[in-house]
């Protein structure tokens, strides 16, 4: 994840929700051809989608958000993520988390965009 917040890559992250943790690592492994990891952060356990040093993404297990609310897309705004967050509801949006830490892959906000699309927006600092 060296490569996270290139500053060629707008998109940096996916969240891919699923109802069943297991059985999607399976599903993804198979179909994708590649090493999906499972991870734990705090309480919360993910898969990891291989990635090496390109733009990845993960699996959380959140059966609420199974197509009802769809993947959830990371947009680079690395070490303006304040600024961001700041312009989103002058600018249409609104916010549903402000900035939080999310381990060792830095910070988010999850936005609502002008157009009702839910987004997170991503930052190596916080700041």
């Amino acid at each position: 994840m060296s490569d996270l917040n290139s500053l060629k890559n707008r998109v940096v992250w996916v969240d891919i929700p699923v109802a069943n943790l297991d059985r999607a690592q399976k599903f993804y492994a198979a179909v994708l051809g590649i090493a999906v990891h499972k991870e734990q952060f705090g309480e919360v356990s993910f898969c990891v989608l291989d990635h090496g040093d390109g733009n990845g993404g993960c699996l959380v297990e959140n059966a609420a958000e199974v197509s009802a609310k769809g993947a959830l897309v990371y947009l680079n705004v690395d070490q303006r993520i304040r600024d961001a967050v700041a312009k989103v509801e002058s600018n249409g949006g609104s916010i549903i988390t402000s900035i939080h830490a999310i381990g060792p892959h830095g910070f988010r906000a999850v936005i609502i965009d002008c157009e009702g699309n839910r987004i997170a927006l991503h930052s190596t600092v916080d700041s």
